[in-house]
């Protein structure tokens, strides 16, 4: 198991919390404290906020269903029912992954209020679970914010047998901005000086994701976003990284007489990118098998645990791979859990992609994303064997997250560095076309040098904007990436006029969950267009 969770599985459920150290979470004879003994014990906010980690691993498990399959990456079999109505933009409010993916984060939430509630109980030594809880409260209601648009914020742990959820109405979207803001700024102040654990929120993560939660709101705030990010990208204070392999540190796989010297091997382009694409790999956990031959490294990837911690990872969900026919999906109930960390972060993500019909690159992204474009994350990105540019026909799928099967093992990364350094140009970009300050150039050049590609010197808003896309496909990104840029309505019309789909602007966000609506009736408000 994943280092934060190798002593402790926690669970909850409305009114007790339920723990065992087994490597299976025995529901059967539960050991059950309630919320004010636990909070008495010498490690219960400890395990109140492993708890908060834990009731997280279920919301990857539908969000590329609903990001991803929803922009222009990717595509789904139209013989395949609800994904391919979703991708579609034909989605039902009484649709189960939208209804599921609000709940789980909402799930998320009351879990990081119970800490917050009872903050001022937190012993010294584990003050930092506090901030981990504003943290993960900022995180879920920035999920919710950017998929629903005009959501509640709940800020405490509600009463379910009163009615306090009335108090608790959708807020316009800025203003819904300002408390996750406000949430990710209180857990900076609670985690300066925690040791870093990507597996936990940090200091340093929350600052990043501050400084994206300014740059994606109505109004973007550059100015803020640009100055949390230097203290990040300018005085390198948590040691994030690329991984990157400089010219002269990389292996050679096969000998290449240099001209005038027949005895000296020369690094070829084709070798670098190799290294390159082992590297970017990498992040991911992933390592390639097999060799190289004619310029293009052989094998398939597969996921490494050893891997998964590196110094791109700013934050990430840990799962483990468990053999159970008992695994967890996104809206399974608490008696279908198994070893929590054998929840898979999304079938559809996974080798389970292509059985289900999902996971599929369009044409239009593979017009992008093909190894002459893309010689370094076209290898690492894209299932090779599955890649037929001459046969339209032909589904070419997702290599990012490889498994063996529905339960994952790959990690799920919120935030990586290369992320962190796009978000720096954007920020010093601001409301600009294009830059040539050299912050910004810089920033935006270690991301493209890494992918094999040449530096720039003049940085534009569609550069930036194509780069994010194929820097972080599959990686549920870009439909927030094209509304943040304000391109949204324009890329997706022409993409779904292309493909006979049925994108209205107002399809940008979900609909509002109808279970939500009819919990109360008269209260929530649909959202236009559905």
């Amino acid at each position: 198991m994943k280092k934060i969770f190798k002593n402790i599985i926690v669970c909850f459920s409305v009114t007790a919390l339920l723990i065992s150290c087994t490597e299976e979470l025995d529901l059967s004879n539960p050991t059950a404290l309630s919320i004010e003994e636990l909070l008495q014990t010498n490690n219960g906010f400890e395990l109140l906020a492993n708890g908060v980690l834990d009731a997280y691993q279920k919301i990857p498990a539908n969000e590329f269903l609903l990001t991803e399959l929803r922009s222009d990456n990717v595509r789904a079999n139209t013989e395949n029912g609800n994904f391919a109505a979703i991708n579609a933009y034909n989605v039902d409010p009484n649709n189960g992954d939208v209804a599921t993916y609000y709940s789980n984060n909402m799930a998320t939430i009351k879990h990081a209020n119970t800490i917050i509630d009872n903050r001022f109980l937190a012993p010294e030594d584990q003050q930092y679970t506090v901030g981990e809880a504003y943290f993960m409260r900022g995180l879920c209601h920035f999920n919710l914010v950017r998929a629903y648009q005009n959501v509640p914020f709940i800020d405490k742990v509600l009463d379910v047998t009163s009615n306090e959820a009335l108090n608790y109405p959708q807020l316009p979207e800025a203003e819904v901005y300002e408390k996750i803001i406000a949430d990710f700024n209180t857990s900076i102040a609670y985690l300066n000086g925690v040791e870093q654990n990507r597996y936990r929120p940090s200091e340093g993560a929350a600052i990043c994701l501050a400084a994206k939660a300014y740059l994606s709101q109505p109004n973007p705030d550059f100015t803020e976003a640009e100055f949390l990010l230097a203290s990040v990208v300018e005085g390198n204070t948590y040691n994030f990284n690329l991984l990157f392999t400089e010219r002269s540190q990389a292996d050679q796989f096969e000998f290449n007489a240099n001209p005038l010297n027949p005895s000296e091997d020369l690094l070829t382009d084709a070798e670098y990118n190799a290294n390159l694409v082992i590297d970017y790999g990498n992040v991911f956990g992933n390592e390639i098998s097999s060799g190289y031959t004619d310029g293009v490294l052989d094998g398939s990837w597969s996921n490494n645990p050893g891997l998964e911690i590196n110094d791109e990872v700013i934050f990430s969900i840990a799962y483990d791979l468990v053999s159970s026919d008992n695994y967890t999906t996104s809206d399974s109930g608490l008696g279908d859990q198994v070893e929590t960390d054998s929840e898979s972060h999304s079938f559809a993500m996974t080798l389970q992609g292509p059985s289900n019909g999902v996971n599929i690159a369009s044409l239009d992204f593979l017009d992008f994303m093909n190894p002459e474009l893309e010689p370094v994350r076209f290898y690492a990105s894209i299932d090779v064997l599955s890649y037929n540019p001459s046969d339209i026909t032909s589904d070419t799928f997702n290599a990012k997250f490889p498994t063996d099967g529905e339960i994952g093992d790959n990690d799920w990364i919120v935030l990586r560095y290369a992320d962190v350094l796009l978000l720096y140009a954007e920020a010093i970009l601001g409301d600009n076309a294009s830059t040539t300050d050299s912050r910004a150039i810089d920033a935006f050049n270690k991301v493209r040098e890494r992918a094999g590609l040449e530096a720039v010197a003049n940085l534009t808003k569609s550069l930036l904007l194509a780069e994010r896309r194929v820097e972080f496909v599959y990686e549920n990104q870009r439909l927030y990436d094209l509304i943040r840029f304000d391109q949204v309505d324009a890329v997706l019309t022409e993409f779904s006029n292309q493909n006979s789909l049925f994108y209205t602007i107002e399809k940008k966000y979900l609909p509002f969950p109808q279970r939500e609506i009819d919990n109360l009736p008269n209260f929530y408000t649909q959202n236009p267009g559905y």
